[in-house]
């Protein structure tokens, strides 16, 4: 059996502009650089930056981030101030920032977890919706 997600790989065009981002604007911890990628984490999370060709997609696959309500304004206006491109425009519970990184990647900085979305989700049910 699966125990959790174990690491999460991007790649990247230019490890040190992934690094600037993920280090310097969202608050990840670096531990290791090398020629072709680093090591980073933030909380539990081990992310992976790999030099490579990003070949990003047009589907709404994304990593979402946790970030804490009272936290979340700081950080919105950190990535507006650095001019971080806005992708998606937030619908559902929860505060939420959707933001690509400099690779194209789509990102989702959120206030909440299954839990609230679940309940969420008991008001207003999505089209279709059928409970496990």
């Amino acid at each position: 059996m699966l125990k959790g997600l174990n690491h999460i790989t991007l790649a990247v065009r230019d490890v040190d502009a992934a690094l600037a981002f993920y280090v310097d604007l969202l608050g990840f911890t670096g531990h290791v650089k090398w020629d072709r990628g680093a090591y980073l984490s933030v909380g539990e999370l081990w992310l992976c930056l790999s030099l490579d060709e990003p070949d990003v997609r047009e589907d709404y696959s994304h990593i979402a981030f946790d970030a804490s309500e009272e936290d979340f304004p700081r950080i919105t206006l950190c990535l507006q101030n650095a001019g971080v491109t806005c992708w998606k425009t937030n619908q559902s519970e929860g505060d939420s920032l959707y933001v690509l990184d400099p690779d194209g990647h789509k990102l989702e900085i959120h206030c909440g977890n299954l839990r609230s979305r679940l309940e969420a989700l008991e008001k207003e049910p999505y089209a279709g919706l059928v409970w496990l």
